[in-house]
């Protein structure tokens, strides 16, 4: 079934239609200069499709957020959540195919880079199984697809980039629809222009911008002068999915607003308003005590955890018949879960692949198979289930650590990241034991990897934190050493 997005009347005063399906196939790129109408035409796109497709919109500016209200869309701000929550968070939309709009509104340059990015790489890295199709938009794709070094950090640039360029490179393959929109091709990295195959062109100015709209339209040179007079939210389309040839569409209307203010004009105050704002401006100002209280900006509380809220959802006919306070359980019964949790874990790190699964997904399994076990008392929450994994991976034992300082290694391993944990409970371990260094392999699999120079960047990181020492011994085999708990391994093999 052929699915026809009426995006507006072209000039013979027909509807121009656009073949969903074929879009979803070739991708799409626009180009209008700011005030042209870009994100009026990438509103209706999306109100126009929202009923048939999934939705990922990367909006900058905050612009598309109004979209929630009409169709649903699940606003994620980008401010309250870290990069590696975002690209949790992806894996999840990908998961339940919930259209979603990543508002980077609130954060800086840098960081919008950074969380656009991770958030990207989250969708492009799903599972297989996870692959339908999705339509992701990127507004000011200039921004995340840089075609030269600009203020943001040179990490910040490649992480986005690289993410860009795996949308409109590889995207295809993993069901993903890169649709992207910028004011200048100029700006736009090469690479992740060239693979879209549609195009839409609105109202541009320079005469470097009017060649290449007109080269990619396949339009002679001299017709290039026509782009500097296209009106308001008209654009020149090509492609596939559009027509054959180019096509002059004037675009049609939105059910939603962005909330930006449009450049309204606004007529200046009165003469004796002018005069009181004067007095008021040019007055000695008032001693400081005298002034009211500046009025301080709390912080917003952290955003709770997607899979910790799915863990802990409730039906209604389930919550009414719950007691309204439940005691807490004896030692007994505590540690008997305990027992029953560890033992769950245990199955799942059986399986061979298992280390190198997302703990997203891990927590959705030990989760299904508490329930099938109808374990008592409430769901394990996503960062007690993260404690146990560490130490998992790190191959501890918790009943052979009984009466050791065990406990302060976990103290210590508490203030570093979630994906630093196991390594070093793992080094933690051969250290308290005595036992050689682990190798690269066995790092690399505490750490969830496959790739031993990531374990080898894994400790040169945790160095530099200053949470071990490594010591080169002969014949290259190595030591760590541990600070602050005065643990050294043994000399190990690096490569064994």
């Amino acid at each position: 079934m052929t699915i026809g997005i009426e995006m507006g009347l072209a000039a013979s005063g027909e509807a121009a239609l656009l073949d969903l399906e074929e879009l979803l196939s070739t991708r799409l790129l626009v180009q209008g200069n700011s005030g042209s109408g870009k994100s009026h035409l990438l509103r209706r796109l999306l109100e126009q499709s929202a009923p048939w497709v999934q939705q990922v919109v990367i909006d900058p500016e905050g612009d598309f957020v109004t979209l929630a209200d009409r169709h649903g869309h699940l606003v994620i701000d980008a401010a309250d959540h870290s990069e590696a929550a975002l690209a949790r968070n992806a894996d999840l939309v990908r998961r339940h195919r919930v259209s979603v709009v990543l508002n980077l509104e609130s954060v800086e340059v840098d960081d919008q880079l950074r969380r656009a990015g991770a958030f990207l790489n989250g969708l492009f890295d799903a599972d297989r199984d996870l692959w339908s199709p999705v339509m992701v938009v990127v507004d000011e794709a200039q921004l995340f697809a840089p075609a030269a070094a600009s203020e943001v950090s040179d990490d910040a640039r490649r992480l986005a980039l690289g993410a860009m360029t795996n949308l409109m490179c590889r995207g295809r393959k993993r069901g993903l629809a890169g649709i992207i929109a910028t004011q200048r091709l100029a700006k736009l990295a090469k690479n992740v222009a060239a693979e879209a195959s549609n195009f839409m062109m609105g109202r541009t100015f320079l005469d470097i911008d009017m060649a290449r709209a007109s080269d990619l339209l396949g339009m002679e040179r001299r017709q290039a002068e026509m782009f500097r007079d296209l009106p308001r939210g008209t654009f020149v389309a090509l492609g596939p999915a559009l027509s054959r040839r180019p096509l002059s569409v004037r675009v049609g209307g939105v059910e939603t607003a962005s909330r930006s203010a449009g450049p309204k004009l606004v007529p200046p105050p009165d003469m004796a308003a002018v005069e009181q704002a004067r007095e008021l401006i040019l007055s000695a100002p008032e001693p400081e005590a005298s002034l009211p209280p500046r009025r301080v900006r709390q912080p917003r509380p952290p955003a709770p955890d997607i899979l910790q809220q799915l863990a802990q959802y409730i039906p209604a006919a389930a919550a009414e018949v719950q007691p309204s306070l439940e005691l807490p359980p004896s030692p007994e019964e505590a540690a008997e879960r305990a027992a029953r949790h560890a033992a769950i874990l245990a199955q799942i790190m059986a399986d061979a692949e298992a280390p190198f699964r997302p703990a997203a997904v891990l927590y959705q399994d030990f989760q299904v198979r508490c329930r099938i076990q109808e374990i008592p008392g409430a769901a394990l929450d996503l960062p007690a289930f993260r404690r146990m994994l560490a130490i998992a991976l790190a191959g501890v034992d918790p009943a052979a650590m009984e009466g050791t300082d065990w406990p302060l290694a976990l103290e210590r391993a508490e203030s570093l990241p979630e994906d630093a944990q196991g390594v070093y409970l793992l080094l933690a371990r051969a250290a308290l034991a005595g036992d050689p260094c682990p190798s690269d392999a066995t790092i690399a699999r505490a750490y969830g990897s496959r790739s031993l120079g990531r374990a080898r960047r894994m400790l040169g990181w945790l160095e530099e934190r200053g949470a071990i020492v490594l010591k080169s011994e002969r014949a290259g085999r190595r030591v760590v050493a541990l600070v602050g708990l005065g643990w050294e391994t043994a000399p190990g093999d690096p490569e064994g």
